[in-house]
């Protein structure tokens, strides 16, 4: 369409965030509360983004992030949040589980992934940002002193700086030029949410078994969520089981520390594919979330790296000055290329040398979890890591 229509000057926004899933959302919240204009696109409908379906992801998140949520209005939203008081690693064979535990506090929480987004836009909607549904970017391109975003609608949307927070398949990403590395793991996560006859008493629970890898999420009350991955080939297969016999195999799978189970809800499948973008800003455009670091969920810090992005970068941006100014946003993308880097690397490391089953390494990390067993500071400076207070 060669008539796009132009919005009034007078309210254009200083950001325009593209995407409104809890780290757009999130960010938008951030900058209002700066001072900034914010204007969110999104191709979703409002009612999907009120309402949104649980889709089985439960979300881990530690003390900082829990500071930032507190901040935003975010956490007393939450409403289904489940301490993370202990946490465990075990691998086929070893003798007993490695043990993770952080001096009479919690390690984190956990929350389910579509109470975070209807927190999320439930602030955004407290605060009046404009939050435009229904849209589809299809195209971008700078100006002087701005970036241009086209809609499937015909609608051209000006900032003086626009932020991608679009999924780890960033539309917009790709729109700018910006490669991204793409790691497949071959691999799936099947998530069953499951009711147990003990109680969890809040320990998450990681078991790297041959050929498969278990993780068991502790929920409200005497409910988990199961994270079962397997190599996508063996997918069907298991997908084929009814809700009996997958209970069985997972109960099985976690040697009964849990008694009985049973299925309580829907399954869900996610392909495991880690994004790298080898750039986080580009002249007027700024990547966010999963646009920027897409994670492996196996250390749980997705949406926190998420976060602590979204504070990096709203502390560079003034109200009073250009939100697209180049240095600031260079700023931002050394600051987060430093957090995130070591994490991305250290997770997909772990992900490649617990999930090697050829028997030197079975013994090597057999070996490695038991020795870790006896070493305190390791296992201290470890939970550190994953409480991030």
């Amino acid at each position: 369409m060669n008539d796009l229509a132009a919005e009034p000057a007078a309210s254009a926004p200083q950001v325009l965030i593209c995407g409104a899933g809890p780290a757009g959302l999130a960010l938008a919240c951030a900058l209002n509360d700066r001072g900034l204009a914010v204007r969110v696109l999104e191709q979703a409908d409002a009612a999907v983004l009120a309402a949104p379906a649980d889709d089985g992801r439960e979300i881990a998140l530690t003390h900082r992030s829990r500071r930032m949520l507190e901040q935003l209005g975010l956490w007393e939203r939450l409403g289904e949040i489940a301490p993370l008081r202990r946490a465990s690693v075990r691998s086929s064979g070893s003798r007993t589980p490695l043990p993770f535990e952080s001096d009479g506090q919690d390690l984190g929480w956990l929350a389910p992934n579509h109470r975070i987004r209807a927190a999320a836009w439930a602030a955004a909607q407290q605060r009046g940002i404009d939050v435009r549904c229904g849209r589809t970017v299809t195209g971008l391109r700078r100006e002087a002193g701005a970036a241009v975003v086209e809609t499937r609608c015909g609608e051209r949307h000006e900032a003086p700086l626009v932020v991608a927070a679009d999924s780890r398949f960033s539309p917009l990403r790709r729109l700018a030029g910006i490669a991204a590395r793409h790691h497949d793991f071959g691999r799936s996560a099947l998530l069953v949410p499951l009711a147990h006859e003990r109680d969890h008493e809040g320990l998450a629970q990681e078991c790297f078994l041959e050929g498969h890898t278990l993780a068991l999420l502790p929920k409200t009350g005497r409910c988990s969520s199961a994270v079962w991955t397997v190599e996508n080939t063996r997918l069907p297969q298991i997908a084929a089981m009814d809700d009996a016999a997958l209970a069985a195999a997972i109960e099985a799978a976690a040697q009964g520390q849990l008694g009985a189970m049973r299925v309580v809800g829907a399954r869900h499948v996610y392909p495991l594919v880690a994004v790298w973008a080898q750039r986080f800003v580009a002249p007027r455009l700024a990547l966010i979330g999963d646009a920027a670091v897409g994670m492996h969920p196996v250390t749980a810090h997705g949406y926190n790296l998420g976060l602590y992005g979204i504070e990096a970068l709203s502390r560079r941006l003034d109200p009073a000055r250009d939100p697209g100014e180049m240095g600031a946003l260079l700023a931002y993308e050394a600051e987060h290329r430093r957090a995130a880097g070591p994490l991305y690397a250290g997770t997909n490391a772990l992900v490649r040398f617990f999930t090697d089953d050829r028997a030197p390494v079975l013994a090597l990390r057999r070996a490695v979890i038991d020795i870790a067993r006896h070493l305190p500071p390791l296992r201290a400076a470890i939970t550190r890591r994953l409480v991030d207070a």
